[in-house]
């Protein structure tokens, strides 16, 4: 019965990508938002339940990356399409984007995230090297990075981040970092702890903390500054362990 568990929640996370679709289809970003953070909840522990429960297995492996797939990959791109039509718009907008006529080619460049993601997915698949540490961002971080946008956009009230986030070649320089972000061949470490020493873990540990303060004084314009301190954090580690 235990063996079952960690595939259940890992079917939670798509029933979350689903719910999250729908609502990102619909223009309700936030409501968006609040499925993709609850997909990556049980995209988290269900990695957590198999090795507690000693079930990890080769059909969790894959449905967790396919359940990533919709809720860290499809989802992103559907609402950078959405930014990118209200970029063209030239306005913030929740209301629902009827696409009749006046369809153009920009917005679906959006979906630019949603191919990086489903091929950093399959290679994560078939990489035996990617266990203490990953190769390219994580797809739930860079959801994370690409959901916090309309919540910057509906919780901070500033013109000067809503005019930038709103631009929409700001919008596609980020599609485009963001897939190649994905598949880059940088090294990031991961958040698993073999033991709870810190000087195992230091790095962990002070990437833990110091996030906590960002979210605590930044509220969701700390997600991205958590993303670049992420990488630059790996790097630094990186250049350590190779000098």
């Amino acid at each position: 019965m235990k063996a079952y568990i960690p595939n259940f929640l890992t079917l939670l996370n798509v029933l979350s990508g689903c719910i999250a679709t729908v609502f990102a289809v619909l223009n309700h970003l936030e409501w968006a938002a609040l499925f993709v953070f609850i997909g990556i909840f049980f995209d988290f522990f269900d990695g957590l339940a198999a090795r507690a429960l000693h079930v990890q297995s080769e059909i969790g492996l894959q449905l967790d990356s396919l359940a990533d797939v919709i809720t860290s990959g499809l989802v992103p791109g559907v609402v950078m399409f959405q930014l990118l039509s209200m970029a063209e718009r030239g306005g913030w907008n929740l209301g629902f984007i009827g696409h009749d006529n006046d369809l153009t080619v920009l917005p679906f460049f959006g979906f630019i995230i949603t191919l990086g993601s489903a091929y950093r997915l399959a290679k994560f698949n078939v990489d035996e090297n990617q266990v203490a540490s990953f190769r390219g961002l994580p797809t739930p971080a860079n959801a994370l990075l690409i959901l916090s946008l309309p919540m910057i956009l509906l919780y901070h009230n500033n013109e000067i981040l809503s005019s930038v986030i709103l631009n929409q070649w700001f919008l596609v320089g980020l599609t485009i970092l963001s897939a190649y972000l994905l598949n880059s061949n940088i090294e990031l470490f991961a958040l698993k702890f073999k033991n709870w020493s810190f000087k195992d873990n230091g790095i962990r540990y002070l990437f833990l903390i110091g996030s906590l303060v960002l979210l605590l004084t930044l509220r969701f314009l700390a997600i991205p500054c958590i993303i670049i301190a992420y990488i630059l954090m790996s790097l630094i580690d990186a250049g350590k362990k190779t000098a």
